[in-house]
């Protein structure tokens, strides 16, 4: 098969959707599938790994979030591209610009189309102040998702919702989680020392971006509450976005790392006891597998991977959704009972490490072949009237 994929973002962009298509990438390049790429040109000049084409596109940044790029490129040039490589299946992993005009030059070629559904929009209208603009974008994705054969979302719970807005042929696609690299192995005493605390005060941790959609008023809300009933304990912020001025203010006697490669990272999770992530953002959420295999305690909504992954009070804590009163108080009830954090922990890893990418990469090969096949197998003016 030869597959080309399209998406805003991509290795080393810190982020999710990055990381997924680059861990998926790896193992198709192992199996020996032909991979191109199709992405904004990034702000460091350099190519892909393990791809056999790629194209860049013209990058222009969202206003007011200069990290976040979006790509512009006309049908026409993508049609050029696809003739001279033609692969036999597209995989959309962006709905934007790039990904709109891929979608209208790949139906003018027949190509078959399967769409990866990595950011929840119509959530973000809420979070940035535009809800009014939230129908109009469920609207629009709606359209966008029924013109291609296949989208593949990470949870059972998201795919119940996107059917009951109408959008077909919706499949799961889990994400899975490097075991190796994401390790309790990884702790270290001396890095625990640089935050202030012993082998035997707790260490919580929030990992993400520092953005308006994260819910970090919840998460400071949070962390001050547990700092009051444990004045010992250690808070580690990994990440960064425009909100943190504003939450480093909030959290005097927080540690702020900003973005850290994926080995400091690794050990940054290992040297902590409680990870505490209130975003109702999410699709997946990387960071709750990595936390998991890392062996901490989650403190999560029962949302995205939590809500397939964690059973509460079992391998991880997770509250009703929106409950910000309860989340505050899982988080405070954990970090006073060290044994049942690292019991939580323990469970947690060999949950996160049934999540195996390689396995994952399978599924999602065969589901590339199953929408090459219905695609061919309809006639021309059903998949006309799908759009």
């Amino acid at each position: 098969m030869r597959l080309c994929i399209v998406s805003e973002t991509w290795s080393p962009d810190i982020n999710g959707v990055a990381h997924t298509l680059s861990r998926i990438n790896h193992e198709l390049h192992q199996q020996g599938v032909t991979v191109d790429v199709i992405r904004p040109r990034p702000k460091v000049p350099g190519s892909a790994t393990h791809i056999a084409q790629e194209m860049q596109v013209k990058s222009v940044a969202l206003p007011g979030y200069a990290e976040v790029q979006v790509g512009l490129v006309t049908p026409a040039k993508l049609r050029r591209f696809w003739r001279k490589y033609r692969p036999d299946t597209i995989y959309l992993a962006t709905q934007g610009p790039l990904g709109w005009a891929a979608r209208h030059a790949a139906r003018q070629l027949n190509i078959p189309l399967v769409a990866g559904w990595h950011t929840n929009f119509d959530h973000y209208c809420h979070d940035y102040g535009v809800s009014w603009l939230s129908s109009a974008t469920r609207r629009y994705l709606r359209y966008f998702h029924n013109g291609c054969t296949t989208t593949l979302v990470p949870t059972h719970l998201q795919a119940e919702t996107l059917r009951r807005q109408g959008i077909h042929g919706v499949k799961v696609l889990s994400r899975g989680i490097d075991g190796e690299c994401f390790s309790p192995a990884f702790r270290d005493s001396a890095l625990r020392r640089q935050w202030g605390v012993s082998d035997h005060q707790p260490v919580a941790i929030y990992v993400g971006r520092l953005a308006a959609e994260k819910n970090l008023t919840l998460l400071q809300e949070t962390l001050q509450a547990m700092r009051e009933v444990r004045p010992d304990m250690a808070q580690v912020i990994v990440g960064d976005g425009p909100a943190r001025t504003q939450l480093e203010k909030a959290l005097p006697d927080a540690h702020f790392t900003g973005f850290i490669d994926k080995h400091e990272l690794a050990r940054h999770y290992a040297s902590a006891d409680i990870f505490v992530f209130p975003s109702l953002s999410e699709t997946w959420g990387n960071v709750i597998t990595e936390a998991m295999a890392s062996g901490l305690a989650v403190v999560a909504y029962q949302y995205a991977a939590s809500a397939e992954l964690i059973e509460n009070d079992q391998n991880g804590m997770t509250i009703a959704l929106d409950d910000g009163d309860a989340f505050q108080q899982a988080a405070v009830e954990l970090c006073q009972h060290p044994a049942d954090y690292a019991r939580l922990g323990r469970v947690a890893r060999h949950r996160a490490l049934e999540q195996s990418w390689s396995g994952i990469a399978d599924q999602f090969m065969q589901y590339l072949q199953q929408a090459q096949e219905n695609y061919h197998a309809s006639a021309p003016a059903c998949r006309i009237r799908s759009s």
